[in-house]
This record gives C-alpha cells, sequence and structure tokens, in this order.
C-alpha cells in the first residue's frame, strides 16, 4: 500500500494558501492558490495525491479532521443523504472539492484509507509537507519532485 501524506496551509483564513503531498522525501508536489481558505488546501492536497496515484491502493496520512473524518466517520454518507447539508441543515462547505474528491474515492474500485496524524508532532513526513504546503502559500509557487 502506498503511503501519501498531505496537507494544506493558508496566510490567512481566506488568503493565500497552498497543498503538498509527498511519498517520501523525493517524490512530491506542492501547488498554491491565491485566495482560498485552509481547509480547502487540505481536501486539495488529498485530491492532487489521489490524481497522482491513479492506481492501486493507497494509505491518505493527514494531520486533518475534516479530511479524515469525512470517511473513517462517514460524514459524506449524511451529506449525500441529506442532499449536501451538514448535521445542521447548513449546506456543506467547499461541495465543489468535496465532489472531486468523492469522485476519486468513493466509487470503491480500490483500497483507500484515511489516517490521521497529529500535527506539529515531530511526525517527520507531516512536518515535510507542511513545509511544502506552507512554502507554496508564500511564494505562490509549487514544486514537483
Amino acid at each position: 500500500m502506498t503511503r501519501l501524506h498531505t496537507d494544506g496551509a493558508c496566510r490567512g483564513n481566506p488568503g493565500p494558501g497552498g497543498w503538498a503531498w509527498a511519498e517520501g522525501k523525493d517524490h512530491y508536489a506542492s501547488g498554491a492558490e491565491a485566495h482560498t481558505t485552509n481547509q480547502r488546501m487540505e481536501v486539495r492536497a488529498v485530491i492532487e495525491a489521489l490524481r497522482a496515484y491513479p492506481e492501486g491502493p493507497v494509505d491518505i496520512v493527514s494531520d486533518s479532521t475534516y479530511v479524515v473524518k469525512c470517511f473513517n466517520d462517514r460524514w459524506h454518507a449524511g451529506w449525500l443523504r441529506r442532499g449536501w447539508k451538514n448535521s445542521q441543515g447548513q449546506p456543506v462547505a467547499n461541495r465543489d472539492l468535496w465532489e472531486e474528491l468523492f469522485a476519486l474515492v468513493l466509487p470503491g474500485t480500490r483500497p483507500i484509507s484515511f489516517t490521521w496524524v497529529k500535527g506539529h508532532s515531530g511526525d517527520v513526513m507531516n512536518d515535510f509537507v507542511d513545509v511544502l504546503a506552507t512554502r507554496a502559500a508564500d511564494t505562490q509557487r509549487g514544486e514537483q519532485a
């Protein structure tokens, strides 16, 4: 199973943002958006990671409870059942990105799991993608290796 670490960053919320994913320190990508939110960048990071790895089993490792709980706690099932409303009856935020991500994850054509890791806790790969995402937010330029 391929482990892909993901992270999103934003300077101001909203403000300039960045996202990143990495499979080790030798294979990674990041990107930026001029006006966004941290939550949007967290979801975008997972979308880009799964696009880079379109086949085979993947474990997404993220410090975003927003992303991880959507799948592990099946928030997505409630959102879809309620017509894209959250548990409080409000429209689901970032629906456009969730729709992109659901198209990659929910068909179930391959195993995709989600693992939560505490951010800024010394996890080497979480720290690495945090640096990439933050640098992308600051410079408004992505990187790839």
